[in-house]
This record gives structure tokens, sequence and C-alpha cells, in this order.
């Protein structure tokens, strides 16, 4: 199988139920912005020698293939197919977790801080921001077409998980966060 197909050659590509729509479609965006956040995630990973924090990372990314295979499904049945693809509402208590046994090391917020910090830092709260992005484009796609609501919260979660995983990695490095 060749790596190109000629078929999105238009500005169209295929969803998962085999409806073809334009690659500007809100859908599309959505997926699509939930693909960067997990490319994003993987150069977190490459850079990154905490083996907890990889592992979490890890289950993050299949969690975001899976909801971005159900953001590319419009008949959401990808998850009744593929287990793999299927998106509990125990994904968003898994973040929850997470963010509770980071942040109870963290000194409480006074103050906005600046993202930045650590080279593990930086890249957690770029992760962050493409969090947010995938967030609204998904809230923006809700508004016109249904989506599950689990996948609004699984992404505003996971943007509070990147904000305390950029502090925590910045506390253990040892680098002070820069407060505005």
């Amino acid at each position: 199988m060749k790596i190109y197909t000629r078929t999105g050659d238009e500005g169209m590509t295929g969803l998962i139920d085999g409806s073809r729509v334009s690659k500007d479609n809100l859908r599309v965006a959505a997926y699509g912005d939930v693909d960067e956040l997990n490319a994003v995630l993987g150069v977190v990973k490459a850079h990154s020698h905490d083996k907890a924090l990889n592992k979490l990372l890890h289950q993050v990314q299949r969690d975001l293939f899976a909801l971005g295979a159900q953001l590319a499904d419009p008949k959401a049945k990808v998850g009744t197919r593929k287990a793999k693809a299927a998106f509990p509402g125990s994904h968003v208590k898994k973040l929850e977790r997470a963010i509770d046994k980071r942040d109870a090391g963290l000194p409480p917020l006074t103050s906005f801080i600046l993202p930045g910090g650590s080279a593990l830092g930086s890249f957690l709260h770029l992760a962050r921001t493409v969090c947010r992005r995938a967030e609204r484009t998904s809230i923006s796609l809700s508004h016109q077409q249904q989506i599950e609501p689990i996948f609004i919260v699984y992404l505003n979660r996971l943007s509070d998980l990147l904000f305390v995983l950029a502090r925590h990695a910045n506390q253990t490095g040892g680098v002070p966060e820069d407060r505005w």
C-alpha cells in the first residue's frame, strides 16, 4: 500500500463512515488539533527521563488516538466496532487522579505564572495550549453537530493535567516559576 492515494488532492478527505468532506471542515479541524496535541506529547516524551511521566503520557496518547477516531466518525459507531476506540468516562477520572497526585507536592498558586521554565516544563506548557485549542475546536464542532460531551470534559481536564505537569517538571528540575 502506498502512503499517497491522491484522493485528497482536491481538498477533500474521507471520514470513518466513508463520507467525504472538505479538509477545512470543522470535524477535520477538531481531530487534526487532537492529532497535533498527540504529536506534541510525543515531543514531551522524547525530552523526558521520568518513567512515570512517560507512562502517563503514553496512556494519554492512546486516549487521544481514540478521541481522534471518535471525532472522525460522524455516525459515532467506531467505539462499538473497535474496543480500543471506545471512550469511557473513566478516562477523565484517571486524569483527575494524576492531577491530584502531582499537585499535592506543588506550592499553592497565588498568581498567574508565565509558560516556560525547563525544556520539559516548556514543552508541557506548549502541549497545554494545543490542548486548549483542541478543546475550543471541539466545542465549536459540538455547536454544529452532536459529539459526546465527555470529549470536551476530557480535553478540559487534560489541559489542567498538562499545567500541573509543567509546574511539577519545573519544580523537580529546580527551575523557579516566573510569576506575572
